[in-house]
């Protein structure tokens, strides 16, 4: 069993940064992959990123560039830096672990805001 706690979120001006954090409880958590998704009022989750267990990362193409992932599994800690922030980031940041065998995330957090003026 893995439970998962996001933080950092916040409001923040268009153009500042932030960073999220994702800390787990559980002994194979470093073996776990991690994805971070969000949804905005009135919208459909979305991908925002994911990191495996070995520290590959992939990007939705609305963050690419902006957003960063990583790791540190010593502290069993995910976090998603976030440059650049748009007002369009604005949304309930989750994340979300699953074991590397398995097809679907079976853990989730219960979300942070974060909210982006212009």
């Amino acid at each position: 069993q893995v439970q998962l706690v996001e933080s950092g979120g916040g409001l923040v001006q268009a153009g500042d940064s932030l960073r999220l954090a994702c800390a787990a409880s559980g002994r194979t958590f470093p073996t776990y992959t991690v994805a971070w998704f969000r949804q905005a009022p009135g919208k459909e989750r979305e991908f925002v990123g994911v990191i495996d267990w070995s520290g590959l990362t992939a990007y939705a193409d609305s963050v690419k560039g902006r957003f960063t992932i990583s790791r540190d599994n010593t502290k069993d800690t995910v976090f998603l830096q976030m440059n650049s922030l748009k007002p369009k980031d604005t949304a309930l940041y989750y994340c979300a672990a699953r074991a590397r065998m398995e097809n679907e995330y079976q853990y989730w957090g219960q979300g942070t805001q974060v909210t982006v003026s212009a």
